[in-house]
């Protein structure tokens, strides 16, 4: 079909619009290319918390974990005083005149035998004879003298003759500090989550001080108690909110060697408790020295000294410090490492910067509990099967050892205990470890059980101690297995959870000691039983080495545990990437 000159041309069925037609234009003058320190800065990723580890430089990490670690030192006079305070000399009824030779002793007092040494025969500790007549007997009337040849020369029992009829205060305050202990760590656990480790520590040194002060001038024992519980649990919130704050503080490569040298500071600690109560000779000055060192830290809450922790801030909403640490990072790179966090720790946080909890997604989070419930089972198991090692030979032999290797035995086993976690554990990784660990502790105790009549004194005591040592590892990889594992949000009051069902694992000891350790062989039982089940629910933890620690309930909830089946490489971080198991 032909068109006209005049008519208008055809127009291109193509979607696309006709382009523009060109429009003369001035000539521009050619605009230099814009230099690199005028471009906007490229938009940079929220911070995570290993890089606000990171920020606060080398030199400042390491002395900030120097200043987590040193209390440990002196905490030690607070939480592992029981033994030294509580121990009951030999003793026998007040006699009048001058010291009584044997002579008086066999005439003045009946002979009976003894309630915990088999085939053990001597002289009576709370009867006597009246007028030494041995026609009848009393009780002690003139008060008790004691032979004091190990420990304190003068703690509560002698002091307040807690001996006899009065006996039962001692197990009520062994319970009730173990009780305050447990307290400590519930509660206060919660509050370093909700308030932030620094004001919780800040505030669990000030109780502490206080209460140790108050403990060490109480003029009766029902006072004596209460302080004491008040101050169990002060002293737990101590030890818990630095053992998180270290952790967060420290790189996956770093976690458990800080962790293990704080574990040696505390049994340096009991060991120079030991050192000073043979100085001292008195359980007053023995709590005082405990009690006094600790004012030093409160310089903690200085600011700038002891900031608050870096994987804290990053979950308080703190939209303000989040900006400003953005734009130091981006603005000088060089000099970030003393300086990065300067304004951080000069800021006080505002009422409501908390990290948010959802409890509704708490609750659902089944993995964080099933992991939880796992680890409290094994660490009630372990603390609690502990006192049965101790106190095995004296109970099936009558063969009662004696104060000093009844309390030097635990303190060595805890600490070779650390030294083998830090031999193995980053290179078995903790749940194999763990599992290592528990299964020797129900060996050795299935061993002393089905075999104890067929045993010389030599085997009793090296599986004893083989029990013990097992058993102190699995405690202590326990509580860092669940700081590793538990996110940000609830790691104080998950921490706090597992230390706390090992108080009620502990309460066993001082039970037992009330009803005189009638029953412990079905108790040992009960726990060896529970050991061999433990074995199994720790099949069901994840691995948490060369892992990242959480932060939210979500990211807690992609610890799972790995496949059985097959052999998976663990080269990339377990929260990088989602988990293929899921």
């Amino acid at each position: 079909m032909m068109t006209s000159p005049d008519s208008p041309p055809l127009v291109s069925p193509s979607p696309c619009p006709a382009p523009p037609p060109s429009v003369p234009s001035s000539p521009v003058p050619s605009s230099p290319a814009p230099s690199s320190s005028s471009l906007p800065a490229p938009p940079s990723l929220p911070p995570t918390g290993e890089v606000m580890v990171m920020a606060l430089g080398r030199k400042k990490q390491r002395v900030l974990i120097a200043l987590t670690i040193l209390p440990n030192l002196f905490l030690a006079f607070l939480l592992s005083s029981d033994p030294l305070i509580t121990l009951s000399p030999p003793h026998h009824c007040h006699l009048p005149g001058p010291l009584p030779s044997l002579e008086v002793l066999n005439a003045s007092l009946p002979w009976e035998k003894s309630d915990r040494l088999r085939d053990r025969r001597g002289p009576s500790q709370c009867k006597q004879y009246v007028n030494s007549s041995q026609s009848a007997v009393v009780d002690c009337v003139a008060g008790w003298d004691y032979n004091v040849t190990e420990g304190l020369r003068n703690n509560i029992v002698t002091e307040w003759d807690l001996v006899c009829g009065q006996y039962w205060l001692v197990p009520v305050e062994e319970v009730c500090f173990i009780l305050g202990v447990l307290t400590g760590c519930l509660g206060l656990g919660y509050a370093a989550d909700r308030l932030g480790r620094s004001k919780t520590l800040l505030t669990s040194l000030t109780l502490s001080v206080v209460f140790g002060v108050l403990v060490c001038v109480s003029p009766y024992p029902s006072i004596f108690i209460v302080m004491r519980f008040c101050l169990a649990a002060a002293s737990a919130g101590v030890y818990l909110t630095l053992y998180i704050t270290r952790l967060e503080l420290c790189e996956p490569s770093l976690r458990l060697v800080v962790t293990m040298l704080a574990g040696l500071m505390t049994v340096a600690g009991e060991l120079l408790l030991l050192a000073v109560a043979l100085g001292c000779q008195s359980w007053r000055g023995l709590l005082g020295a405990g009690a006094a060192p600790l004012t030093l830290f409160l310089s903690y809450g200085i600011p700038g000294v002891f900031p608050e922790s870096p994987r804290w801030l990053l979950l308080s909403e703190r939209s303000s410090d989040m900006n400003s640490f953005s734009d130091r990072r981006n603005s000088n790179r060089d000099a970030r490492d003393d300086e990065s966090f300067t304004e951080m720790e000069s800021e006080p946080s505002s009422s409501s910067s908390r990290p948010h909890l959802s409890f509704p997604e708490l609750f659902h989070s089944r993995n964080i509990w099933k992991n939880m419930c796992v680890l409290g089972f094994t660490s009630f198991i372990s603390h609690g099967i502990s006192h049965c090692y101790s106190s095995f030979r004296g109970d099936v032999r009558g063969t009662a050892p004696g104060f000093y290797w009844m309390y030097l035995l635990p303190v060595c086993a805890g600490g070779a205990a650390w030294l083998l976690l830090w031999a193995t554990v980053n290179r078995c990784g903790r749940r194999g470890i763990l599992l290592l660990s528990m299964t020797m502790t129900g060996l050795a105790s299935l061993i002393l059980l089905g075999l104890m009549e067929y045993l010389s004194e030599t085997a009793i005591t090296v599986f004893s101690v083989l029990g013990l040592f097992s058993s102190q590892a699995t405690a202590s990889l326990c509580i860092l297995f669940t700081a590793e594992i538990m996110p940000t949000v609830i790691r104080g009051l998950g921490v706090g959870i597992i230390l706390a069902l090992g108080c009620l694992g502990r309460l066993s000891s001082p039970l037992m000691d009330l009803r005189n350790h009638y029953g412990y062989f079905l108790h040992h039982v009960v726990y060896s039983s529970l050991a061999l089940l433990a074995v199994l629910s720790i099949l069901l933890l994840p691995e948490s080495k060369r892992k990242p620690l959480p932060q939210t309930l979500a990211d807690g909830e992609l610890y799972r545990r790995p496949p059985l089946g097959r052999r998976r490489r663990d080269h990339v971080p377990l929260l990088a990437t989602p988990n293929p198991e899921t």
